[in-house]
């Protein structure tokens, strides 16, 4: 029991920070925020800290900690001809070219992502073309800079008997990152949504790495999996001491993103995630497979809650994939990885109070979709959990179908507020930090509010559904 009330907590912090995107919602509308000055401005100093200030000591790890990259570029052309576009040899993408499209954008990031796994300990994001986004210092470990993700309850594998928990490190291409420093400026100190400056410059591409706390033998499928330090408080039933310790956490899943709209014309986004397949030979990066990827989200297919669901003409997932990947696939089969919580182990239908288990309610884009300025809509299809209870649209639903749009990304989910082109991460976590570190009055409601979220998460432990 007591290691299970340590990873809620922790994991506690990203769901959070969705409830105060909830109840930022105003009235008024910001479309750039006013700079601050005097206290506040000593308050929102952290923009660019690089990581929390709990740090291994030399003797645990002598190797440089984790540098934020954040001097984004003051210009992007849009790229031409890329060749991912050129692995699809003039056609549209399909279940007969997606792995190739895959391959090649995986071939693109490898010679500036492969030295994380081959020299990390002098592997920086800058040295090597990558940003960061900002705002995020208090929520990142001090050593590969990476934050907590999504967790799984245990039982949510069949291989997995005991709580696991993500984490995530988000990068950046130069092309992505001018809209990064449009959003941010120079200081970090106002968010600037003016002019379509949260929408991604042709070409822009955006890698998340994932790990696992959860190592082998633990769990089986991680067997020769690269393993990597981080320094943070979860403790695991292989590692069970408490507070900062140095721990092990396994690279299990990579999300590619491209802002590629001559692909997808209707979201201007194309979603791939690789996996690691334990079986395959070679090295870590030969060991990471396609599990999919999207370009939509299939709003024309209405599926069923379990298979054998219609076929998708917006997703396609590699047959081959290992099985632990698949046992986390979004509604209807749509992509969805191991570290992206599209499954819930238990919810409930706000109109009937039907019980659902392990519930697959979301997608990659569908939980995108609502990033915007003001945050009216939860990231999955259902209202704000109001107690301690996930609560769910009927699936098939008018209102469930809201989230399996194929949007644009400068369409707002909800009418009158500032789209930010799927992004996620800038959106329900830079964002939302900035706000929350300016001491308002605005703000000690917030918290009051965060608190009311945390009764709700112990009370659901086992309902582990964030990205």
């Amino acid at each position: 029991m007591k290691k299970k009330s340590s990873v809620t907590g922790a994991l506690f912090t990203l769901f959070v920070m969705g409830i105060l995107a909830y109840n930022c919602a105003s009235n008024s509308k910001p479309k750039e925020t006013e700079s601050t000055s005097g206290q506040e401005a000593i308050v929102l100093d952290s923009a660019f800290l690089n990581h929390r200030d709990s740090v291994p000591s030399k003797q645990q790890y002598a190797d440089p900690l984790f540098e934020l990259s954040h001097d984004y570029p003051a210009s992007a052309a849009p790229v031409v001809n890329p060749p991912w576009q050129q692995a699809l040899k003039g056609r549209s993408i399909s279940e007969w070219n997606v792995f190739a499209y895959m391959d090649s954008l995986k071939s693109y990031v490898a010679p500036r992502l492969l030295p994380f796994f081959t020299n990390n300990s002098s592997w920086t994001s800058a040295r090597y073309g990558w940003f960061n986004e900002p705002w995020l210092g208090t929520q990142r470990e001090a050593i590969l800079g990476a934050y907590l993700g999504n967790g799984n309850p245990a039982n949510m594998f069949k291989t997995l008997k005991e709580d696991e928990a993500g984490y995530a490190l988000v990068l950046y291409d130069s092309t992505a990152a001018y809209t990064v420093g449009q959003i941010w400026g120079k200081t970090g100190q106002s968010v600037n949504l003016l002019n379509d400056a949260a929408q991604f410059t042709e070409g822009s591409v955006i890698v998340k790495l994932a790990f696992s706390n959860i190592n082998y033998p633990q769990w089986p499928v991680m067997e020769n999996a690269q393993t990597f330090s981080v320094y943070d408080t979860i403790p695991t039933s292989a590692d069970p001491a408490t507070g900062y310790q140095m721990r092990k956490v396994s690279f299990f899943q990579m999300d590619i993103i491209v802002k590629d709209s001559k692909t997808a014309p209707k979201t201007g986004w194309v979603y791939s995630t690789f996996v690691y397949d334990k079986d395959r030979k070679g090295s870590t990066w030969e060991k990471m497979v396609p599990l999919g990827a999207m370009w939509g989200n299939d709003p024309g297919v209405n599926s069923p809650l379990a298979p054998p669901y219609p076929k998708l003409s917006e997703t396609v997932i590699n047959p081959l994939a290992p099985a632990y990947s698949k046992e986390t696939l979004g509604w209807g089969g749509r992509l969805s990885g191991p570290n992206d919580g599209a499954v819930a182990q238990e919810a409930y239908d706000v109109s009937t109070g039907k019980k659902y288990t392990n519930l697959a309610l979301s997608s990659c884009m569908s939980c995108h979709s609502p990033a915007q300025d003001t945050f009216k809509s939860f990231l999955l299809p259902g209202p704000f959990p109001p107690g301690n209870q996930l609560l769910v649209y009927t699936p098939g639903s008018d209102k469930w179908n809201l989230w399996f749009r194929d949007d644009y990304g400068n369409v707002p989910f909800d009418s009158g507020q500032v789209a930010m082109d799927y992004d996620m991460v800038m959106a329900f976590k830079s964002v939302l930090a900035f706000e929350a570190a300016k001491p308002s009055e605005q703000n000690k409601l917030l918290r009051s509010n965060a608190a009311a979220v945390q009764k709700f998460r112990r009370h659901n432990t086992r309902s582990r559904f964030w990205h």
